[in-house]
Parts: structure tokens; sequence; C-alpha cells
């Protein structure tokens, strides 16, 4: 086992993914409440990423889907969700691993998530060689809590350039 030194970006970033994933369980529990959707914006040539071809045609890199009022089989597991969403009035089953995910954002609640890719994600991108990163190269990690009064703490935009891999 490498002993190297702890990789904080990593760790957030898995953490900020099981924000994620449980709000995905909690949705499968129990359902969406009030106005909740969430948007979820991901990678269509990250590995392990299945959808048809005619939609990855239209989408070739990124493509944003919306889970609010159609949506049939959500499943969650432990690195991916799958879903079925209609396409042009047919039914299509999307496998989403959670590491292909950009963004995921509840517009009902004012939440985002951003997930700068690592040089770990970006291998399992098709012809990443000397392609720069889709993530925005300002900062490794954002959450933001949006349009919140000002003096609510929740009013923050918390980045982690610190522990940012030089």
């Amino acid at each position: 086992m490498d002993s190297g030194p702890i990789d904080y970006g990593k760790l957030i970033r898995e953490g900020l993914r099981s924000v994620m994933a449980r709000s995905l369980k909690h949705t499968l529990e129990h359902g969406l409440y009030g106005d909740q959707h969430f948007y979820i914006t991901y990678y269509t040539q990250h590995s392990g990423v299945v959808m048809p071809d005619s939609l990855r045609a239209q989408f070739p890199e990124e493509i944003t889907i919306v889970l609010e009022y159609e949506f049939e089989e959500l499943a969650v597991m432990d690195d991916r969700f799958s879903v079925e969403l209609s396409f042009g009035g047919k039914p299509t089953l999307l496998v989403v691993p959670f590491a292909a995910v950009s963004m995921f954002r509840d517009p009902s609640v004012n939440f985002q998530i951003e997930f700068p890719f690592s040089d770990e994600d970006m291998a399992l991108l098709p012809n990443t060689e000397g392609v720069d990163s889709p993530a925005a190269p300002e900062s490794d990690v954002k959450m933001e809590q949006a349009k919140t009064p000002q003096g609510d703490p929740a009013n923050r935009v918390v980045s982690l350039d610190a522990f940012r891999k030089k």
C-alpha cells in the first residue's frame, strides 16, 4: 500500500459525491418533496456511462438530465445510479457512475455541488491526452447556497484550493 500524503481533494470529492448519492437514495425511498427536483450534469464519454448511441451522438461531451416528475426505475448503487427517462417519447435507461457527474443541483433549495475532475477521473475519459480538465480551473471544489439572505450562514461558497494538487 502506498503511504503517500493524504489526498484531501479526493476525500472531499468523495464526500460531496456521497451527498449526491444520499440525496438520490432519499428520493428513492421517500420521493421528491414539494417543488424539489434535481439537475444532474455528467460526462457522456466517461467509462461506465450507459446510454443509447443516438443520445450520445446528440450529447457527445456532457448532458444534463432532470429528475422531477417523469422518471422511473431509479436505482442507487455504491458507485453509480440508474434511471429511466423519456427522450422523444421513448423510455431510455441511463446508468451514470457518480465519478462521471460534474454537477448536481437542487434548485428548489438553491443547492449546487460542482465536481471538478481529477487526473484519476480524466484517465477514465477516452482520448484525454493533451486535453485540459473539463472542470473550472480556478477551484477544486465548490459548494454553493445561492439566493439566500446576505446574513444567512448558508450564504457561503466554500473553495478548497489549498487542498488542490499542484
